[in-house]
């Protein structure tokens, strides 16, 4: 079902109009493609060219010298114009011979009418033909979308998507996963998945976005590719290819179906993704118990896990929670529910793409996120961890977050060594949440051990005695700025916090340093010499306090 819809420069050659043309030059480039015709004898033709015109002349300009006659055809040339067709007789009787040794060079296809000719009628036929061909093609493109459509309502087969993607363009096909095992229809032999894998992981590690389609030049064995990424929920979760050999264009015709076939694996995808998620509900059960401590045998927790516990395996636990925030409390729950199953399966597609084994529970407004990983080498901790970060920071991306005026909060916990003692860890995810929303200075820390005096303060059980801590060492100051505006106590904090430097806190408070002066001696003249060891400690844990209690300046 193979369609060839573009127009070459060979094919022109085998049309009525084309019966008296002879090439001149550039022969082997008679696989260009053309998709436009044009009529110009200015020297200046730059701005009027572009990717595959057809350019007809009467070979005026090669009057002019040398110089100026290379000019024009070097414009030609880099404009990557499909070809030059000269009629002479009329203003020229010979193509010159610098002329004909530059397009040759090139392989740039020079053809020549010897006898005068009507360019009115050559334009006719070939933007007839090119006009028949893109209806041709999008009959073809309408052809194959059903032909999709089809094939995503019976299947969840990506084999069956690439047989018939294969069926279309009599091409090697491939599917390049983030996370299972690579496909190919026609199968290959292992060396061959090799050679191509290996391909295209060398062109997409020069890439800064994964999300934009992109063609893999022909390596020493004439092999190339044309590859578009398949994206479900915003994320990357493999690439499709079509093989190329030899000299073969990557042509805008496959581009679309790649496209079509692209967007119809993402939707088998989902649907995998969707029944998933469903058969995995038990974890919710199994994060609901860890967190209350109802399970005791660390076996049965790692067996209803699906880890096994061995004597050379170990493994690290991390808890997390992650939470939606809206920027409106006009928000229906039903939307609510589902922007939590969407990211909870945009979720476990990147847990899967960063390879780390991992539960997931929706419950209450709220993802539970429980991940484990083997202990193979002294850097595995810090591996997860940065996984972990760069998982977030993916799911910050989403162009929806802007869009719903919502954002995302997360927190995890320290890692356990016993599954069993990741209650420990969940508490700890969810303090590290109550911190980094209170606070600003902390809202880009995502693990609890980064919060340093945080930690304490949030292992004190009984909140009101920090509440009142923190109004015992402030009051003088809240009680000095009767307008609310709070301006000595954000001159402490921005003055403690750049250690005692004038200038940088100036520069922070965007005051002057006189109008700074003034500030400081008012807050000698309340607190006395606040910049002492156990009074400047004093009220910078107040000021902690004071802040993880929501306080703001």
């Amino acid at each position: 079902m193979n369609r060839h819809t573009d127009l070459h420069i060979k094919d022109l050659l085998q049309r009525p109009v084309f019966r008296r043309a002879k090439w001149a030059a550039g022969i082997s480039g008679g696989d260009r493609v053309v998709k436009w015709v044009h009529i110009l004898e200015i020297t200046n033709i730059a701005p009027f060219v572009s990717k595959h015109d057809l350019i007809l002349s009467t070979g005026l300009w090669m009057k002019q010298d040398r110089r100026e006659r290379l000019g024009y055809l070097e414009q030609l040339i880099r404009q990557e114009a499909a070809g030059l067709c000269v009629e002479l007789g009329t203003s020229i009787d010979a193509i010159p011979e610098d002329v004909i040794a530059e397009a040759e060079r090139h392989g740039f296809p020079l053809i020549v009418f010897e006898q005068p000719v009507r360019f009115v009628e050559i334009t006719q036929d070939i933007h007839g033909l090119l006009i028949n061909r893109q209806h041709r093609q999008l009959q073809y493109l309408e052809q194959f979308s059903r032909k999709f459509q089809q094939l995503t309502l019976q299947t969840t087969d990506i084999y069956a998507c690439l047989r018939l993607l294969h069926e279309f363009t009599g091409k090697q096909t491939a599917y390049f996963s983030q996370a299972e095992t690579h496909k190919f229809y026609p199968r290959v032999q292992a060396e061959q998945a090799g050679s191509l894998t290996s391909l295209f992981r060398k062109r997409l590690e020069g890439m800064a976005d994964d999300k934009e389609p992109f063609a893999v030049d022909a390596d020493s064995g004439g092999t190339g590719m044309q590859i578009h990424p398949v994206i479900c929920f915003n994320q990357t979760l493999g690439h499709l290819a079509l093989v190329q050999t030899g000299r073969e264009d990557q042509t805008e015709t496959q581009a679309l179906i790649l496209d079509i076939a692209a967007k119809a694996v993402a939707t088998m995808l989902m649907r995998t993704m969707f029944i998933e998620e469903r058969r995995l509900i038990g974890q919710s059960q199994l994060i609901r118990e860890l967190i209350e401590r109802r399970i005791d045998e660390e076996e049965q927790a790692l067996a209803r896990m699906g880890l096994r516990k061995t004597r050379m395996s170990a493994y690290y636990f991390i808890g997390g929670m992650l939470e939606i925030r809206y920027g409106s409390e006009e928000v229906r729950q039903e939307q609510m529910e589902a922007d939590y199953q969407d990211m909870a399966v945009s979720l476990r597609a990147l847990l899967r793409k960063h390879g780390l084994y991992s539960l997931i529970a929706v419950n209450e407004g709220r993802i539970y996120l429980l991940c484990a990983k083997e202990q193979i080498h002294s850097d595995s901790l810090a591996a997860m961890k940065q996984s972990l970060r760069r998982i977030v920071e993916e799911l910050k991306k989403a162009p929806e977050e802007g869009e719903k005026g919502v954002a995302l909060d997360a927190g995890f916990g320290k890692p356990q060594g016993r599954l069993v003692e990741t209650y420990r860890s969940f508490r700890e995810a969810e303090q590290t949440l109550e911190v980094t929303r209170a606070v600003p200075q902390m809202k880009d820390e995502l693990f609890y051990d980064r919060l340093g005096l945080y930690q304490l303060l949030m292992a004190v059980p009984d909140r009101s005695l920090l509440d009142s801590y923190a109004n015992e060492q402030l009051s003088l100051l809240q009680a000095s700025d009767p307008d609310g505006q709070l301006q000595l106590l954000h001159t402490l904090d921005v003055y403690l916090d750049c250690r005692g430097s004038k200038q940088e806190t100036a520069d922070r408070l965007y005051i002057h340093r006189q109008t700074l002066y003034k500030r400081l001696e008012k807050l000698n003249e309340l607190l006395g010499d606040f910049l002492e060891p156990h009074k400047r400690r004093s009220l910078e844990l107040a000021l902690l306090a004071y802040k993880l209690r929501g306080g703001s300046f």
